[in-house]
């Protein structure tokens, strides 16, 4: 039922995505929609949408130099602020102590 509506949203994650817009999207009410879709993923659409892009911007943290400021709009945080409190509420830490702790080590220059 709602893995397409997952897929539509997956597609837009730097986009501001509703509950209304994926109950939309499901042709369902937000009742309906919400309820069938905790039923299959064990957790509410919304809470769903964060951990997605909290684990798209984990991957951009890890594998590219953008700033946070840029991976928030990309992943659909808006601003560095709110991709901050994600990061904190869910792994405790800000997203560049994340960097540092998950990026490969500088080489080491030979002498």
């Amino acid at each position: 039922m709602s893995s397409a509506t997952r897929q539509w949203a997956l597609d837009r994650l730097a986009e501001p995505v509703t509950l209304e817009d994926m109950a939309r999207h499901a042709h369902m009410s937000v009742r309906t929609f919400t309820r069938r879709f905790r039923s299959e993923v064990g957790s509410s659409p919304l809470k769903w949408l964060a951990q997605r892009r909290l684990a798209h911007a984990r991957l951009l943290l890890e594998s590219t130099d953008l700033t946070v400021a840029r991976i928030a709009t990309v992943c659909g945080f808006g601003d560095p602020v709110a991709l901050r409190k994600h990061f904190h509420t869910y792994l405790g830490l800000s997203p560049l102590a994340y960097r540092r702790a998950h990026s490969a080590p500088e080489p080491m220059m030979a002498r």
